[in-house]
């Protein structure tokens, strides 16, 4: 047997294994003629390029490159009713008259774009912001599901989802049990966007091909026929692929789906409907961010049952308490669920919950677990805590939530407050991790985050884990914090419901700390994004005699940061600027500060006052806003476009 045909034999092997489900021979026959392979290539110094053994993950990289995709790649407009479904429908049937629909899985994983030339796999990346994402080709050659060669000549790009189905994932945590992974979706991510190959080809991940990006020749005219080119290259297409010309079609098909969501070994989130005739989609077109011949119709969160055992609560900075549920274990959404938020002691009134009960339990976006209610009668009463549960200090209540008005004398809220003090987009102190606070404060004693500038070396030295240089580049931190801007100052001292964009305005319109202690309530909701609560809670802040101590105290250290008026001329100057969605280049903070330092303005909200709305991946209602009052709005690429002017 030559090299070839025994690459060819071994490739067919793993085709029938991974991609059919249905191997034709046992592994150890596999894995004879592999190592038959591996000794010929080693004899040889010869590799073909389609050979097996190139899926072994091979040294860690450095760091991942970018790769700008040659044609773009569109994320989809979603709907989250039937309702909105055939709003959508009827739309596509005005436009192009009665078409043909297909229907597919929408899985739950990470988007993944592989080119091949001619038939040879060149390179694989994520989709990134659709324009360029970042180079896995080292990650995603380990994956059996994409064929290192296919029967193609030109060049094309092809994109699927990169998934662990969920007996894989119950494999791999038994194998690992002191490294199990949470769920199915955060492992393919993060297997793919790891710098190690090797933890990528540990992970056994699939890839499922659904898409076209680019390509030179294919002649595919419909999604048909699309699905039947990506069969031959012996790919994994979706589970569930069915075409339908009505509505009432689409939500059978939808329905059905929805019943059987629970026995796929895969997640999913969704179902993607898409116009099958490519020269239709073109005369649909897009908008500056969909395809309108295409939409995802979203599941509603999965919902399971499970019992209440016990509600905890925990005390926050600013002293609010917050009920968290103990659950009895459950799997929800490929993780395993054992707590839950319930919002305060009004919510769990009105939910009816009690311990010992069943009640609802759901992810919210498939993210966050929530308790929906009372699933049954029954139960032992929950009863609102009178007494702060950390410090023992009676509790207030103000409207739905309770507090702990022991700031001085609380561990938690000292711990926190210092935490968040110290965190990057407040005075952004190195080297001060969570763990170093709560050390700071059980063993030196730190009550205050003006205790912070009393550190020494000689303090730091005493902690668990310190040596010389990590404590002497922690105090130059500290005293670097000094230099700290009026926004990120106002930030740093933990106004209830102030976030960065807020802090910013508070800075713009008050000008220093001082002013803003004195302002009213009716000053503070004249700012656009400040409303009712967000003032009550800063004036109440300012009212409080230990707060006013403190600010006092790091006056006198050096911190009375004031509002630096910048005058910048560049190409947001005059620009009031919305930013919505995520970016895949930069974080909110790093956009915002490039947006300033070009002489825009960063606003909170969208208002008929603003300018321009820049619009990242999953925008919502922000550039909903936009659109309706007509304001400009662009895709991150643009905004880099604007960036290098």
């Amino acid at each position: 047997m030559t090299m070839q045909e025994m690459v060819n034999q071994l490739n067919k092997w793993a085709y029938e294994y991974y991609v059919l489900d249905n191997p034709s021979v046992p592994d150890t026959e596999y894995d004879a003629l592999y190592d038959q392979l591996v000794l010929l290539e080693k004899q040889t110094g010869i590799v073909l390029p389609d050979s097996p053994t190139q899926r072994v993950g091979g040294e860690p990289l450095k760091g991942f490159v970018q790769h700008t995709h040659i044609k773009r790649l569109y994320s989809l407009d979603k709907v989250q009713s039937f309702g909105e479904l055939k709003e959508w429908v009827d739309k596509v049937n005005k436009a192009l008259g009665e078409v043909e629909f297909t229907v597919e899985l929408k899985y739950d994983g990470l988007t993944i774009n592989v080119t091949y030339r001619d038939g040879q796999f060149v390179g694989a990346s994520t989709r990134g912001n659709g324009v360029v994402g970042e180079d896995v080709t080292e990650q995603v050659k380990t994956i059996r599901t994409v064929p290192l060669t296919i029967p193609f000549k030109g060049t094309c790009e092809l994109q699927g989802e990169g998934i662990m189905r969920l007996s894989v994932l119950d494999k791999y945590n038994a194998a690992h049990p002191d490294d199990t992974l949470k769920n199915a979706r955060n492992a393919a991510a993060g297997a793919i966007r790891n710098l190690n190959p090797k933890t990528t080809a540990e992970r056994n991940l699939d890839v499922v091909f659904y898409s076209n990006g680019y390509e030179e020749g294919l002649n595919a005219t419909t999604q048909t026929q699309l699905v039947d080119f990506l069969k031959s290259c012996g790919m994994l297409t979706n589970f569930v692929f069915e075409k339908a010309t009505t509505f009432e079609q689409i939500k059978s098909i939808i329905e059905k789906i929805g019943q059987n969501r629970s026995s796929y070994d895969f997640l999913i989130d969704g179902v993607v409907i898409k116009v099958n005739d490519f020269a239709l989609r073109e005369e649909l077109g897009y908008t500056d961010k969909f395809p309108k011949w295409a939409v995802a119709y979203k599941f509603d969160a999965e919902q399971v049952t499970t019992e209440l055992i016990d509600v905890e609560w925990q005390v926050g900075r600013t002293g609010k308490l917050t009920p968290i549920g103990k659950l009895q274990a459950v799997e929800l959404c490929g993780a395993t669920i054992q707590r839950a938020t319930l919002n305060n002691f009004g919510d769990i009134t009105r939910k009816q919950l009690k311990k010992h009960a069943l009640v609802f339990v759901r992810r919210s976006n498939d993210v966050i677990p929530e308790v929906l209610g009372a699933a049954e009668a029954g139960g032992e009463e929950i009863t609102k805590p009178t007494h702060c549960p950390a410090c023992g200090s009676p509790l207030h209540e103000v409207g739905a939530h309770l507090y702990c008005v022991n700031a001085e004398h609380c561990r938690p809220q000292i711990v926190a407050r210092i935490t968040h003090y110290c965190s990057k987009n407040a005075c952004d102190i190195e080297g001060i991790s969570d763990k170093t606070v709560e050390l700071l404060v059980d063993k030196l004693g730190v009550r205050s985050v003006a205790d912070l500038y009393t550190l020494t070396t000689d303090n730091l030295l005493q902690l668990e884990g310190f040596k010389l240089k990590k404590a002497q580049n922690v105090v130059t931190a500290v005293e670097n914090s000094k230099k700290v801007g009026l926004s990120q100052f106002i930030f740093a001292l933990g106004l209830d419901n102030v976030g960065t964009v807020t802090a910013r305005d508070l800075a713009t319109r008050f000008q220093s700390v001082e002013n803003l202690s004195k302002a009213t309530a009716e000053q503070l909701t004249a700012i656009n994004g400040v409303g009712d609560v967000v003032a009550d809670g800063i004036v109440q802040f300012f009212n409080e005699a230990q707060n006013l101590e403190i600010i006092a105290c790091l006056k006198e250290i050096g911190l009375d940061p004031t509002y630096e008026q910048k005058v910048s001329v560049g190409v947001f100057s005059g620009k009031k600027v919305v930013l919505t969605g995520s970016l895949t280049s930069y974080t909110r903070g790093q956009a915002s500060k490039l947006i300033e330092e070009r002489g825009g303005e960063i606003a909170s909200s969208v208002s008929k006052s603003v300018n321009l709305v820049i619009a990242g991946a999953d925008a919502g209602s922000k550039l909903d806003k936009a659109r309706s009052l007509g304001i400009e709005v662009i895709d991150e690429v643009t905004f880099e476009e604007m960036l290098s002017k």
